[in-house]
């Protein structure tokens, strides 16, 4: 898994000189930049990025997100943020549509506390791609033709317009959305699993060896909670119908799945990393959820 990319080691990538110059906070308060899609790389490296992006894709392709492919057959919007690690693989040899790439600052001014992981499309461990018809890629596709128009644009305002175009992409997929994932949960249980869930996929992924999780056990959980760990427990059952460390659990499983799917790094590295004192505790603790050692998932990932 590669390092977080910064904004200027994207533009680097890219090589998009009509922007290097650009200054980060070309938007008084953040970035914001548009670019249509046929300017791409057909594959992108697998690991996060430091800002954020919302792509309407025409063309196939495949997107590795977290731990899953998702097989893009038909014309999507696609968001994706600093948290979650992804990359892209063209299968069509035409890849249309465009881009947009942003930091939080440029959606949310200094003085106000809400960030983009509030938003119910780029919490963590949502559904990041949404699948248009022909009349909502219509819509889509003529606010990203508006953006690169007002990019290009002298005007004084343009990026509080820029703003608002952005804003209106994000209210078009949550309308694409069914009503209850909108919804924020209500009552005691609800909001401490919800509590719950975030805390824990704030720690992943884990794209550096020395990042290691800090928070392993039950109690880890409770403490950073300021619950009881039995109330804790509880409120999951009762939600999710599954015990604290069974959250935790599979969500190593499954940043450990990814590790080996995508990264170089050997076995004991992958350990570590996830908190395992010894690589031996790993494979037993991998076998037992899986069936298999993270050698043989490994190789069967291949």
């Amino acid at each position: 898994m590669q390092p977080t990319e910064t904004i200027h080691q994207f533009y680097a990538r890219l090589r998009k000189t009509e922007a290097q110059g650009l200054p980060l906070n070309n938007a008084g308060s953040g970035h914001f930049n548009v670019f249509p899609r046929d300017t791409c790389y057909r594959t992108t490296p697998y690991g996060r990025r430091d800002f954020y992006k919302v792509s309407l894709v025409l063309g196939t392709g495949r997107l590795h997100y977290a731990d899953k492919t998702i097989e893009m057959d038909r014309p999507a919007l696609l968001f994706s943020n600093p948290v979650v690690p992804y990359s892209w693989e063209a299968v069509s040899t035409e890849q249309k549509g465009w881009y947009c790439l942003f930091t939080d600052a440029f959606v949310h001014p200094v003085e106000r506390k809400e960030t983009l992981q509030d938003s119910p499309l780029f919490q963590m461990g949502g559904m990041p791609v949404f699948f248009l018809d022909e009349r909502q890629q219509e819509e889509v596709s003529y606010l990203f033709r508006k953006m690169m128009e007002e990019m290009a644009s002298e005007y004084s305002h343009k990026f509080d317009l820029l703003r608002n175009y952005l804003h209106l992409l994000i209210h078009q997929a949550m309308k694409l959305r069914p009503a209850e994932e909108v919804e924020r949960p209500a009552g005691a249980a609800a909001r401490i699993t919800q509590q719950f869930l975030e805390l824990l996929e704030r720690q992943f992924p884990i794209d550096t060896e020395e990042t290691e999780l800090q928070l392993k056990t039950a109690n880890d959980f409770a403490e950073k909670l300021s619950v009881h760990v039995n109330h804790l427990n509880r409120a999951l059952k009762e939600v999710t119908g599954k015990t604290t460390t069974e959250h935790i659990s599979a969500r190593v499983v499954k940043e450990a799945t990814a590790l080996l799917r995508h990264s170089d790094w050997n076995i004991a590295q992958i350990a570590y990393g996830l908190g395992f004192e010894y690589p031996a505790y790993f494979n037993i603790f991998f076998k037992k959820h899986t069936g298999l050692t993270p050698l043989q998932a490994r190789n069967a990932i291949v």
